[in-house]
C-alpha cells in the first residue's frame, strides 16, 4: 500500500511484544513508502541489507561526546530500544525511524578491511576510536557476519586504541582478544545499563540482554582484567530515575570501576516514537513520565544543544545530578580510569613491530 508522506493511523493497533517501536514514520527523505504495518497480526522479521560505504570512521565534533572518531559496522539495530538516539539516523538511508530501523538492518562487510586501509595511512594521527557510539555492535547481526570480531583483530594487529559500548552478552565470546587488547592499554569495555527492572527492561530494550545477563558480563569482564564503566542511559524521570543508587552498587559489586549517565532526550521521530509506545505499553504511566521529560527539557521532548542535551535542566534534572553524584562518592570513590597507549600503534603500522 504506497502512501504519500503519511503514517497509517496506529490508534487501534495493539501492543506488539518483542519490537520497542509500534509504528513506522515516513521517511522525510523519500517521496514514497511502502507501508505493510495495517495489519496488526502481519510478522516482520528482520532483514539484513549489505552497503558499501567508502569511508566508515565518522568524526565526533560534539563536546558533549568524550572521544573523536566512531566506527559502526551495522546501520539500524535489532535491539528495539525505544528511545535510541541512534534511531533518526536511519531516514538518510530511505528507511523509518521506527520498525524499519529494527529490522532493515544495514551490514557495512568492508568495515574491517577500511579500517585497516585508514589507520596505516602515514597521514593518520592516532587517536582512540569507539567502536559503536551509534548502533550496538553485538546486535544479532554479529553472530553471522562477525565484523566486530574482525574489527578487533584489526586494531590488535596495528596496536590500535579502541573502546566499546554494548548491551549484548555476546562482548564475552571476544574476550581472548578484549584481554590482549587490555593488556597493552588499548581498550576499554562500557556495558549500557537502563534498569535492574527486567519487566520493563523486556518492553523497554525488548532484545538486549538481561539485567542478571549484563550484571554477569561486567563481572567477567573485570575479572579477565579489562576496565569496565557502566553508562546508567539514558535516565527516564518517572520511570527509571529512582534507580541511580541501586544500579551504581549493583555494577560496582560487579567489578565497573566507572559510571556515566544521560538524560534521555527524544529528537526528531523518536519523541513520536516513544509516546506511542509508552501509552500502550504503560498506559496508566504515560502522561507522568512525558510531563516529567518535559521539565527536563525546557517544555520539549527534544533537545539539540550542546552541553545541555545530555543532562537536561530544571528541578528533576538537578535531582538526577545529584543522586548520580552521590552514587559516584558512595561506591566508586578512589577508582581511576586508565589511559589509552597512543604510542604503540607507529610502531606496527606495517602489522608488525618495528625494530629502531
Amino acid at each position: 500500500m504506497a502512501a504519500n508522506h503519511t503514517e497509517l493511523s496506529s490508534s487501534e493497533r495493539p501492543y506488539q511484544k518483542g519490537r520497542g517501536a509500534q509504528i513506522n514514520p515516513t521517511s522525510k527523505y523519500e517521496a514514497f513508502v511502502y507501508d505493510n504495518t495495517s495489519d496488526p497480526e502481519a510478522e516482520f522479521p528482520t532483514e539484513y541489507i549489505e552497503v558499501h560505504p567508502k569511508t566508515i570512521l565518522n568524526k565526533v565534533d560534539s563536546p558533549d561526546i568524550g572521544f573523536s572518531f566512531s566506527l559502526n559496522p551495522y546501520q539500524g539495530c535489532e535491539h528495539g530500544c525505544v528511545y535510541c538516539y541512534a534511531r533518526n539516523t536511519h531516514p538518510y538511508w530511505g528507511y523509518s525511524a521506527g520498525m524499519d530501523f529494527e529490522r532493515k538492518i544495514l551490514i557495512k562487510k568492508d568495515a574491517p578491511k577500511i579500517l585497516a586501509e585508514t589507520i596505516r595511512k602515514k597521514s593518520w594521527k592516532t587517536v582512540p576510536l569507539m567502536l559503536a557510539g551509534n548502533t550496538d555492535i553485538y546486535q544479532p547481526a554479529e553472530k553471522e557476519y562477525e565484523l566486530t570480531r574482525q574489527i578487533l583483530e584489526v586494531c590488535w594487529k596495528y596496536r590500535y586504541p579502541v573502546g566499546l559500548i554494548t548491551k549484548n552478552s555476546m562482548v564475552l565470546r571476544d574476550l581472548d582478544i578484549l584481554q590482549q587488547l587490555a593488556s597493552e592499554q588499548l581498550t576499554h569495555v562500557s556495558i549500557s545499563l537502563t534498569t535492574l527492572q527486567e519487566d520493563l527492561r523486556r518492553m523497554l530494550e525488548p532484545r538486549t540482554a538481561s539485567v542478571t545477563q549484563r550484571l554477569r558480563v561486567i563481572k567477567e569482564l573485570s575479572a579477565a582484567g579489562i576496565p569496565v564503566n557502566v553508562m546508567l542511559a539514558p535516565i527516564i524521570p518517572g520511570l527509571t530515575d529512582h534507580e541511580i543508587l541501586p544500579m551504581a552498587k549493583a555494577v560496582s559489586e560487579a567489578g565497573a570501576i566507572s559510571i556515566g549517565y544521560t538524560l534521555v532526550r527524544l529528537n526528531g521521530d523518536i519523541g513520536m516514537i516513544f509516546e506511542d509506545w509508552i501509552r500502550k505499553a504503560l498506559p496508566d504511566r504515560a502522561d507522568r513520565v512525558l510531563n516529567r521529560i518535559r521539565d527536563c527539557r525546557g517544555g520539549n521532548l527534544h533537545e539539540h544543544r550542546f552541553h545541555h542535551r545530555m543532562r537536561g535542566e530544571g528541578e528533576i534534572a538537578e535531582m538526577v545530578k545529584r543522586q548520580f553524584k552521590l552514587a559516584k562518592q558512595l561506591y566508586f570513590e578512589g577508582q581511576e580510569w586508565p589511559q589509552y597507549n597512543l604510542d604503540l600503534h607507529a610502531q606496527y603500522k606495517d602489522g608488525q613491530l618495528k625494530l629502531f
